[in-house]
């Protein structure tokens, strides 16, 4: 299994606790938080990762090269910023496996990515994404489920319990990109929401533990959790961001 992850934002709103650092290299437990996102992606057998790098990218590259964990390190570097979805798709061809695990670089999720990718296959699917339920939903905005397809999604702002996406994608190489996008875009925004009855993306529903590092407080969790992984994540079970 291969992965490609996004590791080229900046982490504006986390400016003050990332100085020289980009924000997957955000220090978490004493460890840089993808040194925890990679290191889990070889205990499940991935072999290779291809990071997406821009912002202070010199400091990925110098820390993991070209190995880590047993897994093989390339990159695809954006020269200029290209936001998700642009980032997605240059990263895409760099890719040996059809289908892609795609991970954001500032979000953890514990799941079975054999399964997902069994599923994945099973059906058909160009693309499926994993979905984790969380009480509040509010931060992240909900993802409506069908019997066996993403049916839509709710915005940001609504409270309440529902399932959100977990920031893990499996993705064909072939996956079909509308011809208006350009060269900077959101996966999420302009490329998926508006997309999702043509896509009927495929779900994997997981109840592993979750966190987005996105805004300070959720560092903080993160620090506390992740100085227990004496106790092994994938052992516990649960969720963490919104909760």
């Amino acid at each position: 299994m291969e992965a490609i992850i996004l590791a080229g934002g900046k982490g504006t709103r986390l400016a003050s606790r990332l100085v020289d650092c980009p924000k997957p290299m955000v220090s978490i437990a004493g460890r840089p938080f993808l040194e925890w996102l990679l290191e889990e992606l070889a205990r499940q057998g991935f072999h290779r990762a291809i990071l997406s790098v821009g912002h202070l990218r010199q400091v990925i590259q110098d820390h993991f090269r070209s190995a880590f964990a047993g897994m093989a390190i390339d990159y695809v570097v954006e020269e200029e910023p290209l936001g998700t979805g642009g980032a997605i798709r240059a990263a895409l061809p760099a890719a040996t496996s059809d289908p892609v695990f795609v991970l954001n670089g500032d979000t953890y999720l514990l799941l079975d990515y054999r399964k997902m990718r069994s599923e994945h296959i099973e059906c058909s699917r160009s693309f499926t994404m994993a979905v984790v339920h969380q009480q509040n939903a509010e931060r992240y905005g909900n993802v409506l489920l069908g019997e066996d397809t993403v049916v839509g999604f709710r915005e940001r702002g609504t409270a309440g319990p529902g399932w959100i996406n977990g920031g893990v994608y499996l993705v064909n190489k072939a996956l079909c990109w509308p011809p208006h996008l350009s060269t900077h875009f959101s996966f999420e925004t302009d490329f998926l929401v508006p997309n999702v009855l043509e896509l009927q993306p495929g779900f994997h529903r997981c109840d592993g533990y979750f966190i987005d590092i996105g805004v300070p407080e959720d560092l903080d969790r993160a620090e506390q959790r992740f100085s227990l992984a004496s106790e092994p994540f994938h052992s516990r079970g649960e969720t963490d961001a919104g909760a």
